[in-house]
Order: structure tokens, then C-alpha cells, then sequence
């Protein structure tokens, strides 16, 4: 907002002078002419500026999912007060269990630390604690790839948007269709896109690839045209997917004689109990030279709300001109972010102890086991469910004809549940419906029980 110099000035100079510092206060006369002069400009000033507002941001359509669907649920709250105490939510995949004794620990002493003359800390290194970069290179990759190559972060959506910022506005893009929406608004938001398509809910310049029952929820790259980055998440959100080894090497193969750069999402690697089943890009041949990894603290350990993650840039991937991808992320992260704080990275350390680990494993059995619940439910009713093996989510195929969004309403009206629309994730996701099993286990069971006797 803009302020008026004038305005600024009577009232600084009518402070100074009521409190009797004459060699601020202005005289009378420029009092008046200060007022006269002011106000018009002032009123004009603070109505609107005079810059023109990015245009990408117009061709955003409505607003981010989850905010709309806490509009949506507060709309009902408001019309139906006495349903507040009933409320359970399914929808947004945010952790509800207390971060475990030791990693908290780790969170406690890093704080702590702070307070004392041997242990304050102030900047660190933008590109993450040295030890914290070693530890997850070592315990999390078992060495396939190295300290140098990790960028810790404040998250995996911070860094889905610091990788646009580095690949630019004049780069195609391909996402899963349904995908996580924050792959193709950051896509808009570059100017990477054109239009929506209102027919089909589809941005011009992006590759949508489908994922639906009919291709087990892999889309096959090479069907499709050539873009310049691939978004691939795995296990996936919102499908529950969990794409194997062999389709993981398709994939990479296929960037691989495109040219094109794959950035793997792999926030939801823990919950992997399949053994066929990567938890890293980097277990596949190849991807060194194609791939990008970005994951997160958020679900293994409850970071949710503390903000912690990394992502992995490779030595090996370059741009077409020879020059290291790594070396300009490091600039972007350099520039514009002042590193991680240094209590969360504390925490980091102890999240990869054997013992934060062995709290990590009991964290995600719990998600797992509520995912099974709420898979076992859905199907003793009938609905054909995908999801929620390897991944906390699960995705339900909805009647014929039936729109997700209606499906949300008569759920929430029906059973006070939240759950989230699969169209909210993209054209792809109409006709299903996503349950998250990030809730407290008597959530859960009360949830299954009211979705068996609203739906069945």
C-alpha cells in the first residue's frame, strides 16, 4: 500500500508536536498545505496502486483445493452449528499423531543449544547442516548418492516451486492427471501456461497423462507428447499408486531419449512395504543422468507443522548447454532462502538415529494400519477401492456418473466426514474420491462405521 508523503508528514510532525519536540513538529503553514495538497492523493494512493498485476495469476483457476474445501466445510458449520463437535476429517493429508519421545528430543536440544554461549548457532549453510546433508545421503540412499548433492529445505512444495523458478517460464511441463495440484499452478504462476480450457479443465502448454484404473494408475510417457520436465509422484498422491521398479525404469528410459527432466516426488517414500517397489528414483539405472528428487520430513516424523525436507540434484544432470542443473539450484537456493532453521534440522539428525527411525516405522504402521480400515470399509460396501498398500491414501471409484464434488457434499452433510474430490486433483480425478489416513485411530472407526451406514 502506498502512503501519502503529506500524510506521513502531519502525522509524525502533530506527534512530535503534542509531545513538545519542536525541531520535528512543521510550522502551521505547512501544515495546511500539506493537508490541502495530501488528501486527494492519498485517497487515490491508498484505493489501488499503479502496478500491474502478473497476469499468470489471473489464469489460475478458482482457488488452491484445500483452502476451498475448508471454505466448504466452515459454510456448513455455519449453517449447521450444532454439527461442529461431529466433524471428523479424511480430507487434507496433514499428521495428527505427537512427534515420537526421541526425535522430539532432537527438536529440544537443538533449541536449547540457542541459549548457550558454546552452542549458539546463527546462519548456517543455505544448502542444509553438513551432518544432516551426510546423514540422509548415508541412511536414507544407503550411499547411491552423495552429501554434496542434497539441498535441505523447509519443505517439498517450497521446493517444487524453487525448481520452477530455476527451470523458467519457457519449459513444457507434464503432470499425472489426477496429481498434486502444486505442479501445475506453480506451472501457471511461471507463465509456463496458457488458458484453461474450460470444456476440458485443462491448462494450454501442459502434458496432462492420465492415471486411472484402466492403465493401473501409470501413465506411459512415450503415448504421449514430449515435454521438458516430468512430474512424477510415487507413492502417489492422490491415487495411493505405487509405481514399481519396472515402471519406474520405463519412465527413465523414456526421459532419457526425450531429453526431458523428471522430477520425482517422494514426500510419501516411507510408507513403502513393498519390496518391488522403489522409494527413490535413484534405485533405478539411469536416473542419475535424467532425475531430480524431492522429498520431506513432513510424513515420516509429523513435521507437518515444523518444516523440513530436502531435495537431490544430481552431479550427473545437466542442461542442454553442458552447465550443472545442480549449480544453478544452488543459486536459487543460495539467493533466495537463508537455510532451514537450525533447531528443525536438529530434529532432522534424530529422525535418522536408529532410534528415530524405529519411532519413525511405528509412526507409519499406524497410518497404515487406519488406510486398511478405511479400505476394508469402503469395500464391504461395495465401492471398488485403489490405494492405501504402500501409500496413506486411498481412492475410491464412485458410481457411474456420480460427480466427486456432489459426493463430497452428500458425505459431509450425510456423515459430517471431510473428504477430498478427485477433481480437485485435476480433470483425471472425476469419478473417484480420496481418503486420507492421517487421523487419531477413534476418528478412524467412528468415520468407517458413519460411511457404512451413509453409503450403503
Amino acid at each position: 500500500m502506498k502512503f501519502s508523503i503529506g500524510v506521513t508528514s502531519i502525522i509524525l510532525g502533530s506527534i512530535c508536536f503534542n509531545n513538545g519536540v519542536s525541531g520535528f513538529a512543521p510550522s502551521s503553514s505547512t501544515i495546511s498545505t500539506s493537508t490541502s495538497t495530501s488528501a486527494s492523493a492519498s485517497t487515490t494512493s491508498l484505493r489501488m496502486s499503479g502496478v500491474t498485476r502478473n497476469p499468470n495469476f489471473a489464469k489460475l483457476a478458482g482457488g488452491y483445493l484445500f483452502p476451498e474445501i475448508g471454505r466448504r466445510r466452515t459454510a456448513y458449520l455455519e449453517e449447521n452449528p450444532e454439527m461442529a463437535d461431529r466433524i471428523i476429517s479424511l480430507g487434507i493429508g496433514d499428521t495428527t499423531e505427537p512427534i515420537p519421545p526421541h526425535i522430539l528430543s532432537g527438536l529440544v536440544g537443538g533449541a536449547s543449544k540457542l541459549g548457550t554461549k558454546e552452542g549458539y548457532s546463527g546462519y548456517g549453510a543455505e544448502q542444509g547442516m553438513g551432518d544432516l546433508r551426510e546423514k540422509i545421503a548415508t541412511v536414507l540412499y544407503n550411499g547411491i548418492i552423495q552429501p554434496e548433492e542434497v539441498f535441505v529445505s523447509d519443505g517439498a512444495k517450497c521446493d517444487i516451486m524453487r525448481v520452477q523458478q530455476m527451470f523458467g517460464p519457457n519449459v513444457i511441463s507434464a503432470v499425472q492427471d489426477p496429481s498434486y495440484p502444486v505442479y501445475v499452478d506453480t506451472s501457471v504462476m511461471m507463465g509456463q501456461t496458457g488458458d484453461i480450457d474450460e470444456t476440458t479443465s485443462q491448462y494450454q502448454n501442459i502434458v496432462y497423462m492420465p492415471c486411472n484404473a484402466e492403465n493401473e494408475f501409470f501413465p506411459n510417457y512415450a503415448d504421449h507428447p514430449r515435454a521438458d520436465i516430468v512430474y512424477f509422484c510415487s507413492p502417489n498422491n492422490p491415487t495411493g499408486a505405487a509405481a514399481t521398479k519396472e515402471q519406474l525404469t520405463s519412465l527413465v528410459q523414456t526421459c532419457k531419449e526425450r531429453g526431458s527432466i523428471l522430477v520425482f516426488d517422494a514426500a510419501y517414500a516411507p510408507f513403502v512395504r513393498d519390496p518391488n517397489v522403489p522409494k527413490s528414483i535413484f534405485e533405478i539405472e539411469g536416473a542419475r543422468d535424467v532425475a531430480i528428487e524431492c522429498n520431506s520430513f513432513s510424513k515420516y516424523a509429523g513435521f507437518t507443522g515444523v518444516r523440513l525436507g530436502w531435495t537431490v540434484v544430481p552431479s550427473d544432470l545437466t542442461f542442454a548447454d553442458g552447465t550443472p542443473v545442480r549449480n544453478d539450484f544452488n543459486r536459487v537456493m543460495t539467493t533466495a532462502f537463508n537455510g532451514a532453521s537450525n533447531i528443525v534440522q536438529a530434529g532432522g539428525l534424530a529422525c535418522l538415529d536408529e532410534e528415530g527411525s524405529k519411532e519413525i516405522d511405528t509412526l507409519i504402521n499406524y497410518y497404515l494400519e487406519n488406510a486398511k480400515m478405511l479400505k476394508d470399509a469402503m469395500e464391504s460396501i461395495g465401492y471398488k477401492v485403489y490405494g492405501g498398500d504402500n501409500a496413506p491414501y486411498i481412492f475410491v471409484k464412485l458410481p457411474e456418473g456420480v460427480k466427486s464434488w456432489d459426493m463430497f457434499s452428500e458425505i459431509l452433510e450425510k456423515a459430517q466426514v471431510v473428504t477430498i474430490p478427485g477433481a480437485g486433483f485435476g480433470p483425471g480425478g472425476e469419478g473417484y474420491l480420496r481418503l486420507s489416513a492421517f487421523a487419531q485411530r477413534d476418528n478412524v472407526i467412528e468415520a468407517c462405521e458413519r460411511l457404512k451406514k451413509a453409503l450403503a
